[in-house]
């Protein structure tokens, strides 16, 4: 693909060490990766200004449609999304202080302009480790690896195969209500806005 063609892509990965501690392995292997095939990627110091990965950020991505308006906020073409945990064996190896860390990586791309999914890939790894702190890393980078490994080629392939960008521009717009004194009356302009089917490409609430 020329550079021109080539997609614009956020990441938005929940990375969880230990099973609870946050980390961020994954995306900077995935940045690496794109980089290396010349693919543009937003910049990640501004989605971690603007986006807080709490729950709530989460779940919305957790829906295609959700995930697909966060990305075009950031004016990406592709929104990479999943989740990453990697978590201690209960018991060490026998006779020793070792013990097993094993890590999944379940990641998704999803195309900001009709919140399709185009490549997906859940892999796991189990690494020895020593201590909690390395163990847990090598396993998330691993998992990472494996599954970052097979979804990027998919995706750029599904991305190319697809035409690229859709022809007709899209334009993201935030629309704030006020004076709504009733759920009905909120649903019924949500309704309306998604009736709009030549003009509107998606409605997120």
């Amino acid at each position: 693909l020329a550079a021109s063609q080539l997609p614009r892509v956020m990441l938005l990965v929940d990375e969880k060490s230990l099973g609870t501690i946050p980390t961020a392995e994954v995306e900077a292997m995935a940045i690496r990766k794109l980089l290396a095939e010349n693919v543009p990627v937003v910049d990640q110091d501004m989605v971690r200004a603007n986006i807080d990965k709490g729950q709530q950020i989460l779940k919305i991505a957790g829906d295609n449609k959700g995930a697909a308006a966060l990305g075009m906020q950031f004016g990406a073409d592709i929104i990479i999304i999943g989740e990453v945990v990697a978590k201690p064996s209960a018991r060490r190896i026998a006779d020793s202080n070792l013990r097993s860390y094993q890590a999944v990586a379940t990641l998704r791309a999803v195309r900001t302009d009709n919140s399709s999914t185009i490549a997906s890939s859940s892999e796991d790894a189990s690494i020895i480790g020593l201590d909690d702190v390395s163990g847990s890393s090598k396993a998330i980078k691993a998992a990472g690896e494996k599954s970052l490994g097979a979804l990027i080629p998919a995706t750029l392939q599904a991305w190319d195969k697809a035409g690229g960008r859709s022809a007709k521009k899209v334009n993201h717009v935030t629309l704030t209500v006020g004076g709504v004194d009733q759920m009905w009356k909120l649903k019924a302009i949500r309704e309306g806005l998604i009736a709009k089917t030549t003009r509107v490409a998606n409605v997120v609430q």
